[in-house]
């Protein structure tokens, strides 16, 4: 869809999204399976929307694959640079560390030359990014908002009030036709969200 290919993989139907721009592709997270299936795949950035497991399982294996810098929010490196925080939180995981090429602000850019808002929505966590390409009106959304729900907010820094308020301000003034591409589940739109989502209501 207008230039995107998705990739659902690890335990829990993780979505990517290849996308490709005037400089080359830029993959938004990275699941388990994402390297290979990307792996005949240019990928010249690799952009992670948060950094919570199933997101970041493959970023090292893609970054040493292609060599692509990887850009983040500066409150997401500290949890995919250590390889220890996740087994801190609990889990027996073993993901390997990925460090920040680029870290991510929130405002107007481009990504290899595809003009896109950066909109910094935390609640679900801490460095949550949801990224608009204006272009062809799609909202990359990581788990900020999905078809029907909002990304949980009981892990570690997640918070409900920070996560409705950001939908709120920053989200749901996107015109309503903008497609939104969700970390999991089926894509949606502003508009379908505003008129239906029960934690919008």
């Amino acid at each position: 869809m207008n230039g995107f290919k998705e990739f659902t993989g690890g335990a829990l139907d993780t979505n990517c999204y290849l996308f490709a721009t005037p400089g080359g592709n830029v993959l938004f997270d990275a699941p388990q399976g994402a390297d290979a299936a990307f792996a005949n795949e240019s990928i010249d950035l690799l952009v992670l929307t948060h950094g919570h497991f199933d997101h970041v399982a493959d970023a090292a294996a893609i970054k040493q694959r292609h060599g692509c810098p990887v850009a983040m929010h500066p409150l997401t490196e500290p949890m995919v640079a250590d390889p220890d925080f996740f087994r801190r939180w609990g889990f027996s995981l073993e993901i390997a560390p990925v460090t920040a090429d680029e870290l991510l602000l929130e405002g107007k850019r481009d990504l290899l030359g595809e003009p896109c808002e950066i909109h910094h929505v935390p609640g679900h966590c801490p460095g949550s990014l949801c990224v608009l390409f204006s272009g062809p009106g799609v909202l990359v959304g990581g788990d900020v908002l999905f078809a029907g729900g909002v990304g949980r907010w009981d892990l570690p820094g997640g918070d409900y009030d920070t996560l409705i308020s950001g939908i709120r301000e920053k989200l749901l003034p996107m015109d309503d036709a903008v497609k939104v591409l969700p970390g999991h589940g089926p894509e949606t739109t502003i508009g379908e969200e505003r008129r239906s989502n029960p934690f919008l209501a």
